[in-house]
C-alpha cells in the first residue's frame, strides 16, 4: 500500500451494532471527520427467536462506508478497524459464506442448551467466569448441532458478527479476546478457548478460530473484491477489532480501574475496568455479571447487562404512535404514586435475573392514564431495569454513585434527570460521538503502527464534571415506586427465585450518606 502524501490520512471505524451499522472517520489526532449509519432489520421467526441475514450487515456496511469516504475527502482513509455486537453466532462454510441467518445476543432459544451447562463440573463451569444465558455464542452452536445438524455438519468457522465481517475484508478466519471471552466457551483464568468446555458439550473445537493477541492486533489486508465495493484502496490493514462494550470503553476512555459507566443503546451496559482475574476473585464475583477482555493488550472489565433498553423503547413508541421527541417529552413529567408501572422485560433478562422466561407488562392502569403517562412509564421501566442491572456490582468501597453516561440513549436532558433521580447517582457526560465506532477507528491506528497504546489514550475526549444530580425528594419518591416496580416483577416472573444480589445491594443504589 502506498500512500498519497499529498492528502491527509483518516482511520476508519466500523461498528456493527444490532440494528444498524455506524461507520467513524478520525484524523489521527483523534478528531471526528465524519459518522454514518445504514439499517437493517432483526428478524424475530418464531418467539425467542432473533436473526438477521449477513448479507445484509454488508450491504450496509458498503453504503455507510462509501457515505463517509464522501464526507471525508480529500483524507485518505490509511487503517480499518471493526467492532461489533457481542455473543452472536454466524455458521460459515470454509468460504466465510454464511450457511443461514446469524443468531443474534437477544435470542433466547438456546434454553435446553445452558441447562446443559449447568450439568457440567463445577471446576469447567467456574472457568468460564460468567453468568449462563442463552443469548451467547456457546449454547446457540450447541443448539444448532442439536437442531439443526446438517447446518452444523456443513459449518466450518463459528464466528462472531465482526469476525465474520473481518474474514468478509481480509478473507481470514480469526478471532481475538475481547468477544471470545464473551461466548461461553473461554477460560478467563488461562485466557483462551476453553477447549475442554468445548469437548463436553460434544462441539467441535476447529470451529473456533485461531485467537489473536489482542483487539488491536493486526488481522489481514483488505482483500481487491470488497474494497471495490466498498469504495476504498486494497491493501488497508485490518485491525482485529473488538466487541461493542470493549470498543466503546475505549472511545470514551473507561481505562481506570472501578470507574463506571452506563451505555444505553439497543441494551443496556453497566461497565467497569477490572484487574486480572485470579481464582480467588472468580469466586467472589456475582454469578449473574459478567467478566470479559477489555479492547487494551490486558485489561478486563465486569459488566452488567440488560436486554431491554433502547429495543424496548423503540417498540413502546411506535405501538403508541409515538415519536421519540413524544417519548422523551414524557420524562419531564413528575411521578405520581398512581402513575402505571411497566416492566420492560419483552426479551427476558440477564442481569440480575438469568430468566429468558420473563415478560413486559403494564400494570395499574386505571381509565385516567393517557399515551402521555404509558410513555412515562415505559422510560420509567426501564430505568428501574438499569437500578436492577446495577445492584450486584454495588458492594462497599465501590458504591457507584459517581457514573459516566453513555450511547445515544441518553441525549435527552429529561431522561438523563430521570434517570439521576431512579438511580441516585451523579451522572457525567461522556461527549463521544459514536464511541464504539470511534474505539474501532483507534484500534485501526493500532494495528497500523501508527499510535501506540499511551498514544491511543491520549486521543480521548475528557469526560465531563458532573453535569446531572440526583434530587433528593425524586430520589425519596422514586425508592417507593422501585419498590412497587421489583414486587411486581418477582410476582409475574415464572421463575420465582429471587434475582442473586449482594446484601449490600439489595437497595440497588447508594445509601444516602
Amino acid at each position: 500500500m502506498t500512500a498519497d502524501a499529498s492528502r491527509p490520512p483518516a482511520l476508519l471505524g466500523i461498528d456493527l451494532g444490532t440494528s444498524s451499522v455506524k461507520v467513524v472517520a478520525l484524523d489521527l489526532d483523534g478528531r471526528l471527520l465524519a459518522t454514518t449509519s445504514a439499517a437493517y432489520p432483526v428478524e424475530n421467526r418464531r418467539p425467542g427467536w432473533a436473526e438477521t441475514d449477513p448479507a445484509q450487515w454488508w450491504r450496509a456496511v458498503a453504503d455507510a462506508v462509501r457515505e463517509a469516504m464522501a464526507a471525508v475527502t480529500p483524507a485518505m482513509p490509511v487503517a480499518v478497524g471493526l467492532s461489533g455486537q457481542m455473543h452472536g453466532l454466524v455458521a460459515t462454510g470454509a468460504d466465510g459464506h454464511p450457511l443461514r441467518p446469524a443468531m443474534l445476543w437477544s435470542d433466547s432459544r438456546a434454553v435446553d442448551q445452558v441447562a446443559t451447562y449447568r450439568s457440567l463440573p463445577a471446576p469447567l463451569r467456574g472457568r468460564l467466569g460468567n453468568p449462563l444465558s442463552p443469548g451467547m455464542a456457546g449454547p446457540m452452536l450447541a443448539w444448532l448441532a442439536q437442531r439443526e445438524p446438517e447446518t452444523y455438519a456443513a459449518t466450518r468457522w463459528a464466528l462472531q458478527p465482526k469476525d465474520w465481517l473481518r474474514a468478509r475484508l481480509t478473507g481470514r478466519f480469526a478471532a481475538e479476546p475481547s468477544d471470545a471471552s464473551a461466548t461461553l466457551l473461554y477460560d478467563v483464568l488461562g485466557d483462551s478457548w476453553d477447549l475442554e468446555v468445548v469437548d463436553a458439550l460434544g462441539l467441535d473445537a476447529h470451529l473456533l478460530a485461531p485467537l489473536l493477541r489482542s483487539a488491536g492486533s493486526p488481522a489481514g489486508e483488505l482483500q481487491r473484491g470488497p474494497a471495490a465495493e466498498l469504495g476504498l484502496r486494497t491493501g488497508l490493514p485490518v485491525a482485529a477489532g473488538a466487541a461493542d462494550t470493549a470498543a466503546a470503553a475505549l472511545g470514551s476512555g473507561l481505562v481506570e480501574v472501578d470507574n463506571a459507566q452506563l451505555t444505553i443503546g439497543t441494551g443496556l451496559q453497566v461497565v467497569t475496568p477490572t484487574t486480572r482475574p485470579t481464582p480467588e476473585s472468580l469466586e467472589s464475583l456475582a454469578p449473574v455479571t459478567h467478566l470479559y477482555r477489555s479492547a487494551t493488550d490486558t485489561g478486563w472489565y465486569a459488566m452488567a447487562a440488560a436486554l431491554n433498553g433502547g429495543l424496548v423503547l423503540d417498540w413502546v413508541r411506535r405501538l403508541l404512535g409515538a415519536s421519540w421527541a413524544d417519548l422523551y417529552a414524557a420524562a419531564s413529567q413528575p411521578p405520581s404514586s398512581d402513575d402505571p408501572l411497566f416492566l420492560p422485560h419483552l426479551n427476558g433478562e440477564r442481569t440480575p435475573y438469568l430468566d429468558p422466561g420473563m415478560r413486559g407488562a403494564w400494570l395499574r392502569l386505571s381509565p385516567r392514564h393517557d399515551r402521555e403517562r404509558l410513555l412515562r412509564a415505559a422510560l420509567e421501566g426501564v430505568a428501574f431495569a438499569i437500578r436492577d442491572a446495577m445492584a450486584p456490582l454495588r458492594r462497599p468501597g465501590r458504591p457507584l454513585d459517581d457514573l459516566r453516561l453513555a450511547g445515544g440513549g441518553t441525549t435527552n436532558a429529561g431522561w438523563r434527570q430521570l434517570l439521576a433521580d431512579v438511580l441516585g447517582c451523579r451522572l457525567r457526560l461522556v461527549d463521544v460521538s459514536a464511541a464504539s465506532g470511534r474505539g474501532a477507528a483507534l484500534l485501526a491506528a493500532r494495528a497500523a503502527g501508527l499510535l501506540d497504546g499511551p498514544a491511543v489514550l491520549r486521543r480521548i475526549p475528557p469526560v465531563a464534571e458532573p453535569t446531572v444530580f440526583p434530587r433528593a425528594d425524586e430520589v425519596d419518591r422514586y425508592d417507593d415506586r422501585y419498590a412497587m416496580f421489583r414486587s411486581s416483577v418477582d410476582a409475574l416472573r415464572p421463575d420465582r427465585r429471587p434475582p442473586i444480589m449482594t446484601p449490600e445491594s439489595r437497595a440497588g443504589r447508594p445509601s444516602a450518606n
